[in-house]
C-alpha cells in the first residue's frame, strides 16, 4: 500500500516535472529517490537537479521535519510506557513527605540530649579503633548531635519495628572500612532490641578487626545477617605486567570487578561505598597503578580512573542483582577533615563547624552521582558529602588504637554512621 502510494505521488508530481514513465525509473534509480514508509505516511525525496532549484530543497527539508516528527509522535503513541533511565536514580528521601521536595541530605546538626542511641561499651562489635571514649577521649558533646533536613523530620528510631522488618533479610556492605564504619554502627543499634545479646553473634567466631575481608553477624531470633565484604577500589586486583616500568609494584583492573563479587548478590538491602583509597598516598606511592583490558595505564587521571572503575560496578548491577529482591544503595565520599601542608594533620574540634569551605563538595560525588543517573537499575544515592563536612568534632583523633596515628577520616562510635543508618530504615521501612 505504501509503495502504491508512492507510486501516484510520484507520477502526480507534475510540478517538479515527473512524468509516469520517469516516475517508474526512479524505483530503479539509486540515489534519486528515498521512500520513508510509516503507517500510510509516504514522504518522497526527489533531487533531481536540486542544486538548480531552492523551492525543491525546501520541500525536501520540509517534508524529512514532517516525517522526523511523524515517528516521534507515532513512537510515544505505540510505547508510552517507557520512561527515560534517570529515573531509575534517586536522592534517598522519605516517600510519606507529600511535598516530595525534601532531601534527607540537605539540613543541619542540631544538639539533642536523647543521643547517643547506644553505649559502645556495651556493643561487642565496635572495633576498638572506633571506640573513642574507651580510648581516652574526654569531651562528650560530639555524641548529642542530630542531623535535621531542612523540609522534612527523620523519625525517631523504632528499633522494634526495624528489626521485625528485617527478619529473614540479608544486608551486606561492601567497601573500605569507612563502610566497616557504618557496618559496625548497624549492628550496635539493633542489638539495644534484642534480649538475649548472646543471640548475635559473628558467624565464624571473628573478632572485628580491619584485616579481615569478611564479617558477618547474625541475629539469631529474627534470622537476618549484617554482613561486610572489604573491597576497597570495589575492582579486581592485578599483577605487574612483564614490560612495567620499575615504579609499577601491583595494579589494579579498572574494567574487572572484585573477584568476590558473586558473595554480593543474593542479598535483599546491598550498600555500597569507596573513595578514601583514590588517592596518590594509597596508590602511585605505594607502586600501584592502573590497567584497561590488560594493559597498563600509566597516564590516567585519578578521577577517570575512578570513574572507569564505577562504571563497571554499574555494569555489574544492571547484570548481576536481582531486581525484584535487591534494593541497592551508594554512599557518596564521606568529608574528611585534614590539614596541614602534607594534609596529614588531624585537628578534632570540640563541637561541628559553623561554617564548611569547600569540603562539602567532591570530585568522587559528583562522578557517583553522575554515572548513577545513568544506570539501568534503581540504585538510592545516600549523599552524606555535605552532611559529614560540619562533623570536625566527630573523627576519631587520636583516640584511636594508636594514638600516635591521627585519623581524620573515620568516626567515632557512637557517632555520624548511626544517622547514616537512621535515615536509611527511615526509607527501608517506608517502602512496600
Amino acid at each position: 500500500m505504501c509503495f502504491q502510494n508512492g507510486l501516484r505521488q510520484l507520477i502526480l508530481a507534475g510540478k517538479m516535472g515527473v512524468n509516469k514513465s520517469e516516475a517508474l525509473s526512479l524505483f530503479t534509480w539509486p540515489g534519486i529517490v528515498r521512500i520513508l514508509c510509516f503507517g500510510n505516511l509516504m514522504t518522497v525525496f526527489y533531487y533531481k537537479s536540486w542544486g538548480s532549484q531552492p523551492l525543491n530543497v525546501f520541500i525536501v527539508m520540509g517534508s524529512l521535519l514532517i516525517c522526523v516528527l511523524a515517528i516521534g509522535f507515532g513512537y510515544s503513541y505505540l510505547f508510552p510506557g517507557v520512561q527515560p533511565i534517570a529515573e531509575n536514580f534517586e536522592i534517598l528521601k522519605p516517600p510519606d513527605n507529600l511535598t516530595t521536595e525534601c532531601n534527607y541530605f540537605e539540613g543541619k546538626w542540631e544538639y539533642d540530649e536523647n543521643y547517643p542511641l547506644y553505649n559502645a561499651s556495651e556493643c561487642p562489635f565496635v572495633e576498638r579503633g572506633f571506640s573513642c571514649l574507651a580510648n581516652g577521649r574526654k569531651d562528650k558533646e560530639y555524641l548529642k548531635w542530630r542531623w535535621k533536613p531542612n523540609d522534612c523530620d527523620i523519625p525517631n528510631f523504632n528499633v522494634s519495628v526495624v528489626l521485625e522488618k528485617l527478619r529473614g533479610k540479608r544486608i551486606v556492605f561492601v567497601g573500605d572500612s569507612l563502610s566497616r564504619n557504618q557496618w559496625e554502627s548497624m549492628i550496635c543499634l539493633l542489638m539495644t532490641g534484642v534480649e538475649d545479646k548472646n543471640s548475635v553473634y559473628e558467624v565464624n567466631g571473628h573478632k572485628i578487626t580491619r584485616r579481615i575481608r569478611y564479617l558477618s553477624v547474625r541475629f539469631k531470633s529474627f534470622n537476618f545477617t549484617i554482613e561486610f565484604y572489604r573491597s576497597v577500589y570495589l575492582v579486581q586486583p592485578g599483577s605487574k605486567p612483564k614490560s612495567a616500568p620499575k615504579r609499577v609494584k601491583f595494579t589494579r583492573q579498572l574494567d574487572k570487578l572484585d573477584d568476590i563479587n558473586t558473595e554480593w548478590i543474593n542479598s535483599d538491602i546491598l550498600i555500597f561505598g569507596t573513595g578514601h583509597w583514590w588517592t596518590p598516598g594509597k596508590l602511585f606511592y605505594t607502586g600501584r597503578y592502573f590497567q584497561v583490558g590488560g594493559k597498563l595505564k600509566l597516564g590516567i587521571s585519578m578521577n577517570a580512573a575512578y570513574k572507569m572503575a564505577l562504571a563497571t560496578w554499574a555494569s555489574w548491577a544492571e547484570e548481576m542483582v536481582k531486581r525484584n529482591r535487591t534494593q541497592v544503595f551508594f554512599r557518596t565520599f564521606e568529608s574528611a577533615h585534614w590539614s596541614g601542608p602534607t594534609q596529614r594533620s588531624c585537628k578534632v574540634t570540640k563541637q561541628p563547624l559553623s561554617e564548611i569551605t569547600g569540603i562539602e563538595q567532591s570530585p568522587f560525588s559528583k562522578i557517583a552521582m553522575k554515572l548513577v543517573k545513568n544506570t539501568t537499575i534503581p540504585v538510592t544515592v545516600m549523599d552524606v558529602t555535605p552532611m559529614t563536612a560540619f562533623r570536625s568534632d566527630a573523627h576519631v583523633g587520636t583516640w584511636s588504637e594508636s594514638p600516635s596515628v591521627h585519623d581524620c577520616s573515620h568516626w567515632c562510635l557512637p557517632g555520624v554512621p548511626d544517622m547514616w543508618n537512621e535515615m536509611l530504615f527511615s526509607y527501608i521501612l517506608s517502602q512496600r
